[in-house]
């Protein structure tokens, strides 16, 4: 039984793996699973706010006590406030119920260990192999041995203090005006509240979530509205988190998106001045912009790239001992302050190197030239390897010629769809669309659909 993605289990409610039935299943393989002699036998929950997450909610609850563990119960808080407060709580584990940035139609569970890292895939083996046992229901508790659930009911204003304590106690954000776009999720209270607290003017948008409307043309993912009320109030920036809030996208002052890539570059050289830049390197992924590279080398900063997904990245800087990481999608890793992506932290830690440097966004990031990027997605004939067409590897060589120290080429299959992402970066936009396009039809022709 294949649970896991890459970032939990996710689909469509009601449907496939999110049902009830599930969720109750998971919870009893995964009590069963982590239940030592010597932990505190108490589970953190979690969710965003999703019609569904009450459903799963208690089907998780059930599950888990059932085995003997008990569960606190937070509500709504971001993924990243989850993981925070597993640790601090020294707790065996912690679970959110959400789907990301995904419509209100999906919803997903993602499990943290006690030390606030996501599960390895030992452990997520270990659970589906459990949920698979058709014998591991008879070692359910029995008598006084259920667990109980209860409910933590300050934990949005632990979390909100956690955060204030990553700046300087001295620091306020007085005269700073922001605008925030919660995506009606999980941080439609946290963000708001955190950077009212700390002295900014605060204008919150998409804020009053229905259980339908998370992510629903707002968010990090629909930054039109934000760019433009940023305008219209005359505001300092922006801020837009996801569903989950484990992700942050900001706009300067004149509506701009200042992506990951950027955000990273303009903290790296930061915390190398201030002797916090662990490895003396930043952890990206393949996607992130070739401009960013050339950037950090400037201050003499490596950049580590790792494979696209959050803990691909987070797996890099451990192995390493790196500080800082990310996506250009916002999952942005502070890891001396956690140990996922914070979109709260993000949001707050460029609101303070602002307030440090006296400076607006626009001007933190003007040094940042990120290269023309385009990204072609083909819909191939199922997983294919792309190396084995002849034609498609005389097509990538010919490309990378053309671009030579001007650019970079990356083909990849996707690890959720059956498409083949061609994704170019060069100095000029017809310089990276000329050499992704060639490649692009190369697949087509030999890999695409119509060709099978």
């Amino acid at each position: 039984m294949k649970l896991f993605g890459t970032d939990g289990i996710r689909g469509k409610v009601n449907r496939s793996l999110i049902t009830p039935e599930t969720a109750l299943r998971v919870g009893m393989a995964m009590a069963s699973t982590i239940k030592t002699d010597h932990g505190r036998h108490m589970v953190l929950i979690g969710k965003d706010t999703r019609l569904s997450g009450y459903m799963l909610e208690s089907a998780l609850t059930s599950g888990i006590c059932s085995m003997g563990m008990d569960v606190t119960l937070v509500g709504p808080l971001p993924t990243p406030g989850i993981a925070f407060l597993t640790r601090a709580l020294r707790l065996d584990a912690g679970i959110v119920i959400s789907a990301s940035h995904n419509p209100y139609e999906d919803n997903g569970i993602k499990i943290f260990s006690s030390s606030g890292f996501k599960l390895s895939d030992d452990i997520e083996k270990r659970i589906e192999e459990c949920c698979a046992d058709e014998s591991f229901p008879a070692k359910r508790a029995a008598g006084d041995k259920i667990g109980r659930a209860f409910r933590l009911d300050d934990a949005t204003g632990r979390y909100v203090e956690y955060i204030k304590s990553t700046i300087p106690r001295k620091t306020d954000l007085d005269g700073i005006k922001v605008v925030v776009d919660s995506a009606n999720g999980a941080a439609y209270k946290v963000t708001p509240v955190l950077l009212k607290e700390l002295g900014a003017e605060v204008i919150s948008i998409n804020d009053k979530p229905d259980g339908r409307n998370i992510n629903d043309n707002c968010g990090s993912l629909y930054l039109e509205s934000l760019g433009k009320a940023v305008r219209e109030a005359g505001a300092h920036v922006g801020i837009a988190h996801d569903g989950d809030a484990d992700r942050t996208l900001v706009v300067d002052e004149k509506g701009r998106l200042v992506d990951g890539d950027l955000i990273m570059g303009m903290w790296a050289p930061q915390l190398k001045s201030e002797n916090r830049l662990g490895g003396n390197a930043v952890v990206a992924t393949v996607m992130s912009n070739l401009g960013l590279e050339k950037y950090l080398d400037r201050f003499g900063i490596k950049l580590i790239r790792a494979k696209v997904g959050d803990r691909y990245v987070m797996e890099e800087m451990i192995k390493g001992g790196y500080t800082i990481g990310g996506e250009q999608s916002g999952h942005i890793i502070f890891f001396e302050y956690n140990t996922t992506g914070d979109g709260p932290i993000t949001a707050l830690q460029v609101l303070y190197l602002m307030r440090l440097k006296e400076r607006l966004l626009s001007e933190l990031a003007s040094g940042i030239e990120l290269f023309p990027q385009v990204l072609i997605n083909v819909p191939v004939a199922g997983k294919k390897d792309f190396k084995k067409f002849p034609e498609v590897v005389s097509a990538v060589e010919s490309a990378e010629k053309q671009l030579k120290d001007k650019g970079r080429l990356l083909v990849r299959p996707s690890g959720t769809e059956p498409k083949v992402r061609v994704m170019v970066e060069a100095e000029n936009d017809d310089l990276a669309k000329k050499a992704a396009e060639s490649v692009a039809d190369a697949i087509r022709r030999n890999m695409g659909q119509e060709a099978s």
